[in-house]
């Protein structure tokens, strides 16, 4: 009987020693590299990442978040994280333009609806197609807005003629957009939009609802054009360096893996919370919200088309399946 109780007095004083190792155990710090101010909800759901993480692994890995581009420029935080300047990072593919051929198949105008549903499309097209421009880093997940829609600040925009000669703000896919559909593209960055509004340098522009809050823009626009049949999305990443990622103990992978799976909806129910906030908040301003007619909507998807057609074109040239992953997300939004 001594003998037995000695069998299992072994592994209980194996498992103390090993908790009070792993308790006393210098912990694994992270650096996070976010270009979103921390007052908006996307990097306040970055941080509360960090805090899960803390929590989870109980303060075995602590992650230092670094918000409003205090750590790496907004360009830079995807470079930043294979260099290792920080060892996690978050930002839109649409920053570095022609980096992302493939996944800038999301961002097209293939007339999203929600930030969830975009979400969901981004995340569904990495799976599907793991495209190899992003293979220097691990991806934790991807997240995206909601529908970048149309706004003008005097011209109310009922049907594709009443956009011809008006200045609206655009950047890259949008802006050819805006072009075919016979407006006059300006590519400005968004903190100098509300001015650029306000002086008259630009008359309209393109950006999902929940910028009318976040940026005040509700003060400087009379109208939104729901133009649904061809709104785009932006997608945001989530990475991490390869290097760090396979450096961590397998639990400590095991439960960040865990931790993705919920921030990535919530992040696409955060997008759509802000969009309602910013579609009440235009409305409060005496904003005025104008519906295409599906005669319309159908005449300005049918505009637009050459834009989508020289993206596959373009990208199928560099020898990636640019037009599946187009047919890939039509089907998935029609369903």
């Amino acid at each position: 009987m001594k003998k037995l109780s000695y069998f299992w007095i072994i592994p209980v004083f194996l498992s103390a020693f090993f908790f009070t190792s792993i308790l006393h155990a210098k912990p694994i710090k992270l650096t996070y590299s976010n270009f979103f101010p921390p007052t908006h909800i996307q990097s306040k759901l970055a941080q509360s990442w960090c805090d899960e993480v803390k929590k989870r692994t109980n303060g075995a890995v602590i992650v230092e978040y670094y918000p409003a581009q205090t750590l790496t420029k907004a360009k830079q935080v995807y470079n930043g994280v294979v260099s290792g300047m920080s060892d996690l990072g978050l930002c839109l593919f649409g920053y570095t333009r022609g980096r992302f051929p493939l996944m800038e198949a999301v961002d097209l105008p293939l007339g999203y609806k929600t930030g969830m549903v975009a979400t969901i499309v981004a995340n569904a097209v990495y799976e599907k197609f793991k495209p190899k421009e992003l293979d220097d880093v691990k991806v934790m997940y991807l997240h995206a807005h909601g529908p970048g829609l149309l706004y003008t600040k005097e011209k109310p925009v009922h049907v594709m003629d009443d956009l011809k000669g008006i200045k609206i703000r655009s950047h890259c896919t949008t802006a050819k957009v805006v072009k075919a559909l016979g407006g006059i593209p300006v590519t400005m960055p968004m903190p100098e939009l509300y001015q650029s509004l306000q002086k008259g340098v630009v008359e309209g522009a393109i950006y999902p609802m929940e910028v009318n809050k976040g940026w005040r823009m509700a003060d400087v626009v009379k109208y939104g054009t729901f133009d649904y049949p061809i709104a785009n999305t932006s997608t945001f990443f989530v990475v991490m360096n390869k290097n760090k990622w396979a450096g961590l103990p397998d639990d400590v992978r095991s439960i960040i893996t865990e931790i993705n799976k919920i921030w990535t909806v919530k992040h696409g129910e955060a997008w759509d919370t802000s969009d309602a906030e910013g579609e009440e908040f235009l409305i409060s301003k005496g904003g005025k919200l104008i519906t295409l007619t599906e005669q319309e909507g159908k005449k300005w998807k049918t505009a637009i088309e050459p834009v989508i057609d020289g993206y596959i074109q373009k990208t199928e040239e560099k020898g990636l399946p640019a037009g599946a992953a187009v047919e890939f997300i039509k089907r998935f939004l029609e369903n």
